[in-house]
């Protein structure tokens, strides 16, 4: 399914507002279109037409006294009033004559004393007339006031709807994009919650945050400015054509030339912009992956002295959407105003060789009415053909937008369902387990252990040695190559990822705080935590006594990722956190690195009474702080090397003796 169509299935969400809208927009571009016909019947029924056949009547309504007679127009006559003797008015250069009798008024004119002289064909035929004063001229036009006047007032009345149809139209599209965008930002963030962990390791923060902001805003553009502007240049020229056909069919099909160019010029013009928008997004999105990385670095970046290397960098990005920028620019330059008046020059040129080559036959002579608004709908043409063509390059921002929104949709996730099962028991089992990040690069291989209920289990090893990748896949965050995991005797591939985690907690060597307060840090918002909860959890890590100078205690705000609070406290809370949902498996991954030897101590004197009844994994290079674990792992280059607690470990003098004798060495030295 093609992007256009993805994006026209997400409005029919809020079809109803939309299609009022465009109810409303069209019943205000027919009010607006009405006024050059209002103009015509001014024109043609009450001004020229002043110049048609009068008669002698009687006195009565909309007859004039000339002369001591009264004459009405033809027009004015009703069906049962009888017409009396004939005259006309013909107009001679500025000045308006009085002729008895009829006849045809074409050809040339001119009056010279008291004798009206028409030449037509060689032919010439002269009559006697009186040339009208200016009260004469106004006492004739004196019966048309009333109906100009009320034409006048009904076109009014159509500028008036069309002003309250146009703002209702604007308010419900306005309203109706505002809703899809709302929706389609909650569906992009329902799911990012959907995607495995592995497709952010690849894809920087920056550039998913401009899916969910840029992106959308430009998709949001689409239905408010570009959808507004099409349906209501479709609905205008839709309007116009039918007005021009009335008013006269040969030069409405004239007209038509338009509708062809235009759609031409509208694929050209969609190949390259297609192109262009595309790397301008793409663009757009490194720009925020790098400042969204610059910001997170700062610390480093100042401390290494690496800030004009990080403008180089960021210059050059910029260059590039500079370049593609004005790209976009010289291509909208050309296609817009130029567009509209080559456009323009065609179609005027086209109805000034129909008009003074055809219109000098009798037969096919235009009045004056139908040629004002046949000029005035004309130019009215070319601003809904400038209004399209000018969204042109907001219609394909949108495209291109939408397309990444829909890659970004299309990426297969992971529904969020609801926890069902009770509480496991916390007994872990490892069976040959062979895990790679990437296809056949293992960097697991072989794992098997088992981790009984209450017992603590620390994986030691170098830096890469597969000590978080255990505990990543124990989470569910990567899925296994081989062998088993189970839980209970159950395989996990068996459960859902939220039965699965409902039961975990996890303490991160960096704790991540949220935007709130250490309250809601704790609880993470989750009803079922209470605040004696949240005390007692606090109080068991000794977190109390390193929080209790915070000014509003437990309410006190914590802003983004906590950097307010010192790493200590940070970590206490995190850890806080973990005990607040009770959970049978408890993961410590390097949680006591970033904290200070005070802080340690109070989380070691806690950690026998929280280890009490549920399974502990503790990833430590700090092996002082695990002599106590049941069971040790020693891993190396993703196998298990040594196994066994730290009385027998130390007895083999294998890789986790030399290890411990050199921390305590270093430990010495320091």
């Amino acid at each position: 399914m093609t992007t256009g169509k993805r994006l026209f299935r997400y409005a029919l969400n809020f079809k109803g507002i939309i299609i009022g809208a465009l109810i409303m927009l069209t019943i205000a571009v027919f009010a607006d279109l009405a006024g050059p016909f209002v103009a015509k019947k001014v024109i043609d029924d009450h001004i020229t037409d002043i110049e048609s056949v009068w008669y002698e009547t009687s006195s009565s309504e909309q007859a004039v006294s000339f002369n001591g007679t009264y004459y009405k127009k033809d027009a004015n006559f009703l069906g049962d009033e009888e017409k009396l003797s004939s005259a006309r008015i013909v107009q001679v250069g500025r000045e308006l004559i009085f002729v008895e009798g009829d006849f045809s008024p074409e050809g040339k004119k001119s009056f010279s004393n008291g004798i009206l002289t028409i030449t037509y064909n060689d032919s010439t035929s002269t009559y006697t007339g009186t040339e009208l004063t200016k009260s004469e001229v106004f006492s004739f036009y004196k019966p048309e006031i009333t109906p100009i006047m009320k034409l006048l007032g009904f076109y009014f009345v159509l500028v008036c709807i069309s002003a309250v149809f146009q703002y209702g139209q604007h308010y419900l599209l306005q309203k109706s994009a505002n809703r899809i965008i709302q929706k389609m930002r909650e569906d992009i963030f329902n799911q990012i919650q959907r995607l495995p962990i592995n497709y952010f390791d690849n894809l920087p923060a920056g550039k998913v945050v401009a899916r969910v902001t840029n992106d959308t805003e430009a998709i949001r553009e689409l239905y408010v400015t570009v959808l507004s502007n099409f349906f209501s240049s479709g609905i205008n020229i839709i309007g116009i054509y039918i007005a021009l056909f009335i008013l006269n069919s040969k030069l409405a099909a004239i007209c038509l030339i338009l509708l062809p160019i235009l759609y031409v010029w509208m694929i050209g013009y969609r190949k390259f912009a297609s192109r262009y928008n595309h790397v301008i997004r793409a663009k757009i999105s490194d720009i925020n992956g790098m400042v969204n990385e610059s910001i997170q670095g700062m610390h480093i970046i100042q401390a290494y002295g690496k800030e004009k290397q990080m403008k180089a960098e960021f210059e050059e990005l910029n260059k590039e959407h500079f370049q593609y920028q004005n790209k976009m620019l010289n291509l909208n330059s050309l296609t817009s105003h130029n567009l509209v008046n080559v456009l323009r020059n065609i179609v005027f040129v086209l109805f000034i060789w129909y008009v003074a080559g055809q219109s000098l036959s009798v037969n096919v002579a235009l009045s004056l009415g139908v040629l004002y608004a046949f000029v005035d709908y004309i130019n009215r043409l070319f601003q809904p053909v400038q209004g399209i063509v000018n969204q042109l390059a907001n219609l394909e921002q949108a495209l291109v937008a939408g397309d990444r929104v829909f890659e970004l949709l299309d990426e297969e996730g992971i529904d969020v369902k609801e926890p069902t099962v009770e509480r496991y028991k916390g007994n872990v089992k490892f069976d040959q387990v062979y895990f790679a990040y990437k296809e056949k690069d293992y960097v697991l291989k072989d794992i098997t252990f088992e981790a009984k209920q209450g017992d603590t289990v620390a994986l030691v090893g170098h830096t890469g040695s597969g000590k978080s990748s255990i505990m990543n896949l124990l989470f569910r965050f990567y899925d296994i190559q081989s062998g088993t995991i189970s839980i209970d005797g159950k395989d996990i591939t068996t459960m859902s990822r939220q039965d699965l985690r409902k039961h975990m907690g996890i303490v991160l060597q960096d704790p991540f705080l949220f935007k709130g307060t250490v309250f809601s840090n704790v609880t993470l918002n989750d009803p079922s935590i209470t605040r004696e909860m949240v005390e007692k959890s606090l109080k068991d890590v000794g977190a109390d006594r390193v929080l209790k100078d915070l000014e509003n205690g437990y309410d006190e705000p914590v802003i983004e990722k906590g950097s307010t609070l010192s790493s200590g406290q940070r970590q206490l809370i995190s850890f806080a956190r973990a005990l607040a949902f009770n959970p049978a498996i408890l993961i410590l991954d390097e949680a006591t690195s970033s904290i200070d030897t005070e802080t340690e101590q109070i989380i070691q004197k806690a950690m026998d009474v929280l280890k009490k009844g549920r399974t502990t994994f503790i990833i430590a290079h700090r092996l002082s702080t695990i002599r106590n674990a049941d069971q040790i792992i020693v891993l190396d280059h993703g196998e298990i090397v040594e196994k066994g607690n730290h009385e027998e470990l130390m007895k083999e003098k294998g890789r986790y003796y030399q290890m411990y004798q050199m921390q305590q060495g270093e430990d010495l030295v320091s």
